[in-house]
């Protein structure tokens, strides 16, 4: 490290985010921008600790400590170079990953943590900025080809390494547009969409593929995808969401969260809304089944549809301010975390399970009820702390329990894990020939991070599969 005693000098700093006031009138991303001289400072508290365990928390395996002392010294290029060389798109984990890698921070142990993720981000958006993300097309094609579906971050990791491997990359989507949740997951005010469409200008001019509006098993056989190409990688998510099988769900007014949020992006993007398939929170009275990230984005997106209430309800205990003792460094913490959109407003309530619904005449869903629970593991109800809650709207966030079982997947002869997953062994490969599979359709719901990673792997693998070795990294 260029400043040995860095860490001594500065304490930690991130971008500060836009007034509630000012963000929630408007989708554009939350955070102000951060000048280069504090920036500098940030990267100057990376210690020089000898075992980086920052490595290890990251699922891409980032150099971290190398690319900090880079933009210390201000030799931005070389720093783009090396966080290249571990991470297809560090301006969507730069964004939207939860950071790992400083929950493994060394400084952690007894001080906040380097800024890792901030300077991330600012090494890449520099880099457009200035130009120096460019097409790196192969020099020679190998003469075989390479089937994606699915184009979420671990599809377009694996299409970008294949291609780079020299092979012929088709990416299948069955929306309109590329990106998988990427593109209609996640909201507009935590990654603007230009962020996905500059990436996607590199991917197309290095000539991979894309084959929007394909649903490979409805418009296209899984036969006659395994037949046209010598590999095929199965990029397909874990689509499927998590459902609460309890009296009054098939009121009108309640939705999966990723419906409501799907909607939103598609508005944002200039999509016309059928008027009788319209989910909004304007004026209505919210509640969110669920805390983990996709609740956040639903919370964060009523509050700019000027919901005129929003309740949000997660059956776990609260968490500690400050790392529980089960989950020491340098393990991801159990402890409670304040998002932007926590900031913008709604009431957090936890230890709360939903028991059923009840509506109006006209089938509307007009009631919440619940019950206290205590804590885990039994999660057992406590007495006499029946209540409920005024809605119009309930947006179930519960998460997913794997890929969508239908089309696809049952014409593949693909074995599935106990999980409902997409099972493969240590190779990516399923159970079908030349068949392989990656992110959360074979790992389960998971971040960013590690669908890039997955994908990442799965390329090298396919690529010895494709020609008996292989120069990717895994």
């Amino acid at each position: 490290m260029s400043n040995p005693t860095g860490f001594l000098e500065y304490q930690r700093e991130t971008p500060p985010r836009r007034p509630v006031l000012e963000r929630v009138n408007d989708w554009f991303e939350v955070y102000q921008d951060f000048p280069a001289e504090r920036l500098n400072q940030q990267a100057a508290r990376c210690m020089d600790c000898g075992v980086p365990f920052c490595h290890t928390g990251c699922p891409v395996h980032n150099l971290i400590p190398d690319w900090n002392d880079l933009v210390y010294k201000n030799r931005w290029r070389e720093a783009l170079r090396t966080l290249h060389a571990t991470n297809n798109f560090p301006e969507f984990t730069g964004r939207i990953c939860p950071a790992p890698c400083e929950a493994a921070c060394v400084l952690g142990i007894n001080d906040r943590a380097v800024t890792i993720k901030t300077i991330e981000q600012q090494i890449i958006d520099r880099a457009f900025a200035e130009g120096w993300v460019t097409p790196e097309p192969p020099r020679r094609r190998s003469g075989r080809t390479v089937a994606i579906v699915g184009s979420g971050p671990a599809g377009l990791a694996a299409a970008q390494q294949l291609n780079r491997a020299g092979h012929t990359v088709t990416v299948f989507e069955k929306e309109d547009r590329i990106g998988g949740l990427l593109r209609y997951g996640i909201p507009d005010f935590k990654m603007e969409k230009i962020v996905v469409d500059r990436r996607l200008e590199q991917l197309m001019a290095e000539g991979i593929e894309f084959r929007t509006g394909v649903d490979v098993g409805a418009h296209m056989s899984a036969d006659e995808l395994t037949t046209r190409y010598d590999a095929v990688l199965l990029a397909i998510g874990a689509e499927q969401p998590r459902d609460l099988a309890i009296p009054g769900r098939e009121l009108n007014g309640i939705h999966f969260a990723m419906d409501y949020l799907v909607q939103q992006n598609r508005r944002g993007a200039g999509d016309r809304i059928s008027s009788a398939d319209e989910i909004l929170a304007g004026g209505k009275r919210v509640v969110i089944i669920g805390g983990g990230d996709t609740g956040v984005d639903c919370l964060g997106t009523a509050h700019r549809q000027k919901a005129a209430s929003v309740h949000q309800f997660q059956i776990h205990p609260m968490p500690p301010e400050d790392r529980h003792h089960s989950t020491p460094w340098p393990l991801w913490p159990l402890q409670l975390r304040i998002e932007a959109a926590h900031e913008e407003g709604g009431a957090r309530e936890w230890s709360v399970l939903t028991t059923h619904f009840s509506g109006d005449e006209r089938r509307n869903v007009n009631k919440l009820h619940c019950v206290r629970v205590g804590p885990k593991p039994a999660l057992e109800r406590v007495p006499n702390s029946e209540f409920y809650l005024n809605a119009d709207l309930v947006l179930i966030a519960i998460g997913f329990s794997g890929p969508v079982n239908k089309g696809l997947l049952q014409d593949l002869p693909v074995e599935r894990d106990a999980r409902g997953n997409i099972q493969t062994d240590a190779t990516y490969a399923t159970s079908g020939a030349g068949v392989f599979s990656a992110g959360d359709a074979r790992r389960g719901q998971s971040l960013v991070v590690w669908a890039i990673a997955e994908g990442r792997k799965a390329a090298h693998h396919i690529d010895r599969f494709l020609t008996g070795s292989s120069q990717l990294p895994t």
